[in-house]
């Protein structure tokens, strides 16, 4: 049997295996547009996935992470005149090009400290605190949602448990490959944050995860590093491509959240090669399967890409980026009035920086988060300020991310 014919029936099976869990039964969805959330956990620098190339400090900012200018050897691809794309990115610049891509930039929560734990946390809850609600601001969306949309066939997690984002009353479900995932290093950044207050054990589990990174570093030609990157990519394009079916299908769900972990990239980061290149090049596949196995549905879909901070401006003693604040995020698909850049960009400079070190914040996430669900859900907005996110009047909902 071929690798294409087992992939093909894998994924049949899997969607008819879904489709037998008792309480499962996908009744047809209520209106046709289809929203897709993605977690990218870790942190992305968004300084390296979207560059401002013509910032007149970024150069001399990043040093060896800066990407050269567009039309230069391994140089950004062009956006606009002040920013780019990671060269990894060629599908996301083909959907730029194809105007299905708005990119969002010095974006974040309402979150200002750096620990993963409680900005993720804060990121999926929708309030303005750590562990602010028990539930997830996307499960509070779905409740306003037309009742016949209101079952458990209406989202759905590509995750071996369902992550609070979509946790709460409205009923869900989860899918994941049977075999168990190759351990990421999510797992390390938690131990960070735990010994964080405590010197001896934060220096010496540094000094493992930079040893970690260059064997990484070192093996992606094919040893144990470079197998278990694999692997890691080949379970998250199946992620992909089941969340693509389930979505495409008539009887199938509006909503799914993945997930993709790895992404703090405090040592070997690498610019237009490296660490955070290959992550970039397994996301942007990942993305494109996405849209291919949801063509059916595509011209109705939204993606939103999001991370739950940014990265530092400077590069560390480990040639990578510590914990930030200002990010950037994606919006894509054939729903989506894309082909533009959205930011209110602060500079990189020494005085423009958040706290002297970070990129400042100027577009609040739930603005986004908002004016996505408002227009392309119909979701009311007072069930926006007052339920999905609440105590977020003052965050209006960013107009015009969905074609009219």
């Amino acid at each position: 049997m071929t690798a294409s014919r087992r992939t093909f029936l894998g994924q049949t099976l899997a969607l008819g295996a879904l489709a037998q869990i008792p309480g499962l039964s996908f009744a047809r969805a209520t209106g046709e547009s289809r929203l897709v959330v993605f977690i990218l956990r870790g942190a992305l620098d968004g300084l390296s996935a979207v560059p401002p190339y013509a910032d007149l400090d970024y150069a001399a900012a990043r040093r060896d992470l800066a990407l050269s200018a567009p039309g230069t050897a391994n140089g950004a691809l062009k956006l606009d005149g002040l920013f780019g794309l990671h060269p990894e990115l060629d599908f996301l610049h083909r959907r730029y090009t194809a105007k299905e891509l708005v990119v969002l930039h010095a974006v974040a929560s309402p979150y200002r400290e750096r620990s993963h734990f409680d900005a993720q946390n804060l990121l999926e809850n929708g309030t303005t605190r750590p562990y602010g609600s028990n539930d997830g601001w996307l499960n509070r969306a779905l409740s306003a949602l037309p009742a016949a949309s209101q079952s458990a066939h209406a989202a759905v997690a590509l995750a071996q448990n369902v992550p609070l984002l979509l946790r709460g009353p409205a009923p869900v479900t989860s899918w994941a490959p049977s075999a168990l995932p190759e351990v990421e290093s999510d797992f390390m950044e938690r131990l960070a944050d735990i010994y964080a207050t405590d010197e001896l054990l934060s220096q010496r589990l540094q000094e493992a995860t930079d040893i970690g990174a260059l064997a990484s570093d070192n093996d992606m030609d094919g040893n144990m590093g470079g197998r278990r990157n694999a692997g890691n990519q080949r379970r998250l394009q199946m992620m992909a491509e089941t969340a693509g079916k389930f979505l495409a299908a008539d009887d199938g769900p509006r909503v799914a959240v993945l997930e993709s972990g790895g992404w703090d990239t405090h040592a070997q980061q690498g610019a237009a090669q490296g660490q955070l290149a290959v992550r970039l090049r397994g996301l942007d596949a990942m993305l494109s399967t996405l849209a291919d196995n949801m063509q059916p549905v595509w011209k109705h879909t939204a993606v939103l890409v999001v991370t739950e901070f940014g990265r530092t401006i400077a590069i560390n003693g480990s040639r990578g980026t510590d914990h930030g604040t200002g990010a950037c995020a994606f919006l894509l698909g054939g729903a989506v009035n894309g082909g533009r850049v959205v930011a209110d960009w602060p500079g990189l400079g020494s005085r423009d920086r958040y706290q002297g070190r970070d990129l400042k914040p100027t577009l609040d996430l739930r603005s986004v988060c908002k004016g996505l669900l408002h227009d392309h859900l119909q979701i009311p907005r007072q069930h926006l300020d007052e339920q999905v996110f609440p105590d977020s009047a003052t965050a209006r909902p960013l107009a015009d991310l969905i074609r009219a």
